[in-house]
């Protein structure tokens, strides 16, 4: 508990009340006792080394710039009053002098400086008394033990740090004791105060300061920020990048509205002009030639009072995390197939098969009408078959040495027979086969797959040209017709499982061609038009004999 009595504090602990006249009553009896003449200069035998005081002001460097910059305003307001200020640490070491310029030159010849520290070994002082109970006190006088200084009024607060619990420090005014007034304390911690108070703001608005760097200078994420109006007020280099690639120019944007940057614009006019933030919105624009996906932010910041101050917007290129969902997209599909392949292979093979043994025997004892043309229709469907068995449960692949023009010989014979039903002519090049090691079936299925795929481009006939060689040690074998061709998006996406745009195709076809030439390291290659056709070129890795 505390209260005052004729201008000193009261403080009342376990053993009864002690006041400040007392507290300073003890510390000029402990001056006598060690034998301090009053009458002399005080000694003050503790300093800090030149270094030390360096490092010490350097570490208190903010402290000194805000109560340097009081003391000027304080000065500047024309009290009158010759004072001057000092900054200690919390171990009583003066850092700075400001104020004044006479009583620092007297504060100097009493040997009062910067380094000096304060404590019970150079009589009572206001710093000291102030440190040692930890609240603000006050020496006039004769409360001071050397008479030199009974002719000084000094007043010391404590500062403290953010939790409001350690001391750092005090604020110590000294003055002459013509001017000495029981208001002077009371300014000293007002000023304490006002020091802890902008010490804490500069430090939030460092962080502030800090977090803005980062996410300004992010190379991730487009940062743009307005004003309530939809000013510019600010955008990273990242944003325009992302929206600008054409102008490298920040300054050609800021203080412009932001409604004139159309894939945003919107959603910024949705929080300035309803308060209705935007999270999560998908935006697609093409840039360079290419589609890219963008996630878009907007959200507003408000003022204590409410009002809309500024409004921040964040924007995300997902282009390749759509790229991955696409991927897994497709993986599902496949598993989904995979389970339906395993079903449709045991409930149609075997009745297949069946159906396909009878026919062979019915046709030999009766020389059946239009046997090759069923057998032929069996044979594709049983490739369907097989092509869900392929992607359901995958095979192990048997690679043996393979001549590579026998192989293609048996798919074109095999093949004959359709495209005589339906009006298409097959021509062959085969200038030069070569020995590919390969699993035989699966060669096989790659060139049925992509001739089936070029009869079907042919409903109303057509021509197809078939072409064997060797190229830069692969075998080259070309496929080329003059049908209906493809665009360029669906050329993009053939491979995909499914995709397909034939009303009765499955979509799995050049699916299986591409897996099956990844498996022999090889390669496709596939040029269409639209109304004009597509070539399709494989090669295969020559085996040296």
């Amino acid at each position: 508990m505390k209260r005052n009595i004729k201008g000193y504090t009261l403080v009342e602990n376990q053993y009864g009340e002690i006041t400040d006249r007392e507290i300073i009553q003890d510390a000029k009896q402990q001056c006598k006792d060690k034998g301090m003449n009053p009458a002399f200069l005080p000694s003050h035998p503790d300093r800090l080394d030149p270094e030390t005081l360096a490092a010490r002001r350097e570490k208190y460097k903010e402290y000194i710039e805000v109560t340097q910059m009081f003391v000027r305003k304080f000065l500047s307001s024309g009290s009158g009053n010759p004072v001057t200020i000092t900054l200690t640490d919390d171990d009583g070491y003066v850092l700075d002098l400001a104020g004044d310029p006479a009583i620092i030159e007297t504060v100097r010849e009493l040997g009062i400086g910067e380094g000096l520290g304060y404590n019970e070994h150079n009589g009572p002082s206001s710093v000291h008394l102030c440190l040692q109970h930890k609240r603000p006190f006050r020496l006039v006088g004769e409360d001071h033990y050397h008479h030199i200084l009974q002719r000084m009024a000094c007043y010391s607060a404590p500062f403290r740090g953010e939790d409001g619990s350690r001391i750092l420090g005090t604020l110590s005014l000294m003055t002459d004791i013509e001017h000495e007034h029981p208001h002077l304390l009371a300014l000293l911690c007002t000023m304490a105060d006002s020091l802890e108070r902008e010490m804490f703001t500069r430090k939030q608005n460092t962080q502030l300061q800090t977090l803005n760097q980062v996410l300004m200078d992010t190379k991730y994420h487009g940062v743009i920020i307005t004003d309530d109006s939809g000013r510019i007020l600010k955008m990273n280099d990242c944003s325009l990048r992302l929206l600008c690639p054409d102008d490298g120019d920040r300054s050609n944007y800021v203080s412009r509205p932001i409604f004139e940057i159309p894939p945003i614009s919107r959603y910024y006019e949705q929080v300035i002009h309803k308060g209705k933030s935007c999270i999560g919105a998908e935006l697609t624009m093409e840039l360079g030639g290419d589609i890219h996906h963008y996630m878009l932010d907007v959200q507003p910041v408000y003022d204590r009072e409410g009002n809309l101050i500024r409004v921040i917007g964040t924007l995300r290129d997902i282009t390749e995390m759509k790229r991955t969902e696409e991927v897994l997209r497709n993986t599902e599909k496949l598993v989904f197939a995979g389970q339906v392949a395993v079903s449709i292979a045991h409930e149609v093979r075997n009745p297949l098969t069946t159906v396909k043994g009878l026919l062979q025997l019915a046709h030999r004892d009766n020389n059946l009408r239009h046997y090759d043309l069923m057998m032929s229709e069996l044979e594709r469907a049983n490739l369907i078959v097989g092509e869900f068995m392929i992607l359901g449960k995958p095979q192990a692949t048997v690679f043996k040495l393979e001549d590579c023009g026998g192989i293609l010989e048996e798919v074109l014979q095999l093949f004959e027979i359709q495209t005589e039903l339906n009006d298409i002519e097959i021509t062959r090049t085969l200038e030069q086969s070569a020995t590919i090691r390969c699993d035989r079936n699966q060669i096989k299925q790659v060139f049925l797959n992509i001739l089936k795929n070029a009869m079907e481009a042919l409903p109303y006939g057509g021509h197809i040209h078939v072409r064997l060689d060797v190229w830069e040690g692969y075998q080259r074998i070309t496929f080329t017709d003059n049908g209906t061709g493809m665009t360029e998006d669906v050329l993009s996406r053939i491979v995909e499982p499914f995709h397909t745009t034939k009303p009765e195709g499955n979509g799995l076809g050049m699916m299986i061609v591409h897996r099956i030439l990844e498996t022999h390291d090889g390669t496709m290659t596939i040029r269409s038009e639209a109304g004009k056709g597509t070539s399709v070129e494989i090669g295969l890795p020559i085996q040296d004999m």
